[in-house]
């Protein structure tokens, strides 16, 4: 089963920014979407990073195909940074019964 993971793409290369790089990262995008990968993704509306939430079965995965993003190749986005994403939802109860949930409770 694949897992969820979340990219913070930051540092843009503000002006360099063509029609040409545009067009591939939305093709990119595109055709990740029809392949059930990305599920989530856009700017932030401070126009410094953007967001990408990714379905991959492994990390090395996950950081393969967004390393394969234009504009990553192209370092129009310098820096990014990427987390496997636990995701709650009612199905399994917003994590209440998580061991890591479990882990952050302070118990004194």
């Amino acid at each position: 089963m694949a897992s969820k993971y979340v990219a913070i793409l930051r540092s843009k290369r503000t002006g360099t920014l063509t029609w040409q790089l545009l067009e591939s990262h939305v093709a990119h995008l595109k055709k990740l979407t029809l392949e059930g990968k990305m599920l989530l993704c856009g700017p932030f509306k401070d126009n410094e990073g953007a967001f990408q939430l990714i379905s991959a079965d492994s990390y090395e995965s996950a950081k393969a195909i967004l390393e394969s993003d234009p504009f990553i190749l192209n370092s129009y986005y310098q820096k990014y940074e990427l987390f496997d994403l636990i995701e709650a939802n009612p199905e399994n109860n917003w994590l209440i019964d998580d061991s890591q949930t479990k882990t952050n409770i302070d118990t004194t």
